[in-house]
């Protein structure tokens, strides 16, 4: 059921999300900032929230647009100057280059396997082409994304406050504390993932520049949104690879020492991530190791998607301390941080 809701299902999703991760600041605006309507806060809470993400882009874009001028600049010099003699040997490019001259196209095409690859393809294509239509559709995903935060964030007072009214009275205690307890997970997660993330992507974005990497502002940008999600900045390490061959054509350094320059700045963030953003902002927050969080990953990545990778850690981590409290008897996470306070 959850896989043919899940386009219904994800816009209302990340909406209650972004509104429940707004509603403190709603909140703020309301009370503290002594706003009369609740919905006067939530218009001026969407404002800030668009015009900072409009400013961060607002600064951003040159930056990117700059980068990427020149790395197409580099690429195309770098094919402007290619040498053949530094990658093959003279009897590899004669073979090559007999590989090419008799490369017969209608040869090609009598193979079986290459008339069934394109039978294949065909119908693809068209698939392709009908999707990159479907913008539309995605225009109206995200307009009713936005309708649903909108009410939401109006409606999340009476949503707290009556939410009790439907749990059964026989299971209302245990259903309340573990409310309690995973907005509880959710909150020091999510904010304090958020932090890490941001920390990351800063000290990419410094290592790349400094070591002269194409885009690397960009990139380091890039991995530190990765970040969102543990151990997903490895997808950051192909494209890097390959910006670094490009600043060996560019500037003419050894590939391998761009590689090892790429390396030793993977290496110093990830372990200054390890060893001190991580402890010092996450906390015990999930007080998971390496092996269990890839697993929790791969779990509910599989059950629920990109939403699933999500909210793994905060689903793992509550059913373990669900685990430690009904089966171990030991007090929820919540109820800890109240003692420590008291």
């Amino acid at each position: 059921m959850l896989s043919r809701l899940y386009g219904v299902l994800l816009p209302f999703f990340v909406a209650f999300l972004l509104a429940w991760l707004l509603d403190p600041l709603v909140n703020f605006i309301q009370h503290k900032c002594r706003v009369k309507f609740r919905g006067l806060s939530v218009a001026i809470t969407l404002i800030l929230f668009v015009g900072l993400l409009s400013f961060a882009i607002y600064l951003i874009i040159p930056a990117m647009g700059r980068e990427v001028k020149s790395a197409a600049v580099a690429v195309e010099q770098y094919f402007a100057h290619f040498d053949a003699d530094k990658y093959f040997t003279h009897e590899q490019q004669e073979k090559i280059h007999s590989t090419l001259d008799g490369l017969n196209l209608e040869s090609v095409l009598s193979y079986p396997e290459v008339r069934d690859g394109i039978k294949s393809f065909l119908p693809k294509l068209g698939g392709w082409i009908t999707g990159g239509l479907s913008w539309l559709s995605e225009l109206v995903v995200i307009f009713i994304g936005l309708m649903y935060l909108i009410f939401l964030m109006l409606a999340f007072p009476s949503i707290r406050a009556n939410w009790r009214k439907y749990v059964p009275k026989k299971y209302y205690t245990q259903i309340t504390t573990l409310v309690h307890e995973m907005s509880v997970n959710m909150n020091a997660y999510f904010r304090g993932q958020g932090l890490v993330a941001l920390c990351v992507g800063i000290l990419f974005a410094i290592g790349f520049t400094i070591i002269g990497m194409p885009m690397g502002f960009v990139m380091g940008i890039i991995v530190g949104i990765l970040n969102l999600v543990p151990y997903m900045q490895a997808l950051g390490i192909p494209p890097c690879i390959l910006l670094c061959l490009v600043q060996s054509a560019q500037t003419g350094q050894p590939v391998w020492l761009t590689l090892l320059l790429m390396a030793i700045v993977f290496i110093v963030v990830q372990t200054f991530q390890d060893m001190y953003l991580t402890p010092k902002i996450m906390g015990k927050v999930t007080g998971l190791g390496p092996a269990a969080i890839l697993l929790s990953l791969s779990f509910w990545g599989a059950l629920m998607g990109v939403i699933g990778m999500i909210i793994a850690l905060p689903l793992t981590t509550l059913g373990i301390s669900c685990y430690k409290h009904y089966v171990l008897h030991e007090p929820f996470m919540s109820e800890q941080i109240e003692t420590a306070k008291v």
